[in-house]
């Protein structure tokens, strides 16, 4: 299977990259690491030549880009390239370029699929970062049904898709959301039974395709970004 690098060497040893094409679910704590994770990918792809859009529903573009430079990463010269482009969907501050997208924000509520109504059909890859806007007063039922539809939708597209949770969205749509997804990476804050000390580790929940380690990896968010400590064996 093809697959997608997403710049964290250590997980691309792994696993060999995302599975292109395929929607990949990332949840987590509030802290964890989720958003610098969906920048990681978002520059790596950039990197392979993909056009990649970064949705975002709570941060705008001037924020991102300015987390990249913290980590050396110059995301706007992928802009300017052409194969980065961030739409603006957070709150009060939701902004769309008008000539490239024209969706009705309001109409969005509870329906995921139109997040990507009027992205280019060229585009490689999608990070939406997070859902947890558009599933307020869903049912369990209706969540699924919906995120279901997104799925299918990004596969119908050839689309290789990072969909980022927030730690409220998960803890009530998680387990479903898990089913649909080709594969899901949990980041977790945690006190290390030995050392007392808090650290951050990552679990491959599930990967179709694909050889997994059991164990948790411990990583750290440093000058550099995220940075896998650990490396277990495949099992």
């Amino acid at each position: 299977m093809e697959r997608v690098k997403t710049g964290l060497s250590v997980l691309d040893k792994i696993t060999g990259g995302f599975p292109a094409n395929r929607t990949m679910l990332i949840t987590g704590d509030a802290g964890s690491g989720k958003t610098i994770f969906g920048l990681h990918f978002a520059r790596n792809s950039c990197d392979q030549g993909l056009k990649t859009i970064y949705i975002t529903t709570e941060e705008d573009a001037n924020d991102l880009n300015e987390q990249g430079k913290s980590f050396g990463w110059n995301l706007e010269s992928f802009q300017e390239n052409n194969l980065l482009n961030f739409i603006e969907l957070a709150g009060s501050r939701a902004r769309l370029t008008e000539t490239e997208m024209n969706i009705d924000i309001d109409s969005m509520k509870g329906n995921f699929t139109k997040i990507l109504q009027n992205i280019p059909e060229n585009t490689d890859v999608v990070i939406i970062d997070s859902l947890g806007s558009y599933t307020a007063k869903l049912t369990p039922y209706e969540f699924r049904d919906r995120f279901d539809l997104l799925v299918y939708e990004l596969k119908k597209k050839n689309i290789t898709a990072l969909v980022i949770l927030d730690s409220a969205t998960s803890q009530e749509f998680n387990e479903l959301a898990l089913f649909s997804v080709y594969g899901a990476i949990k980041l977790i804050k945690r006190e290390n039974p030995y050392t007392g000390r808090r650290e951050r580790v990552m679990d491959i929940v599930k990967m179709r395709s694909t050889k997994t380690p059991t164990q948790f990896m411990t990583y750290e968010i440093n000058s550099k970004g995220i940075e896998i400590l650990s490396s277990p064996n495949q099992k």
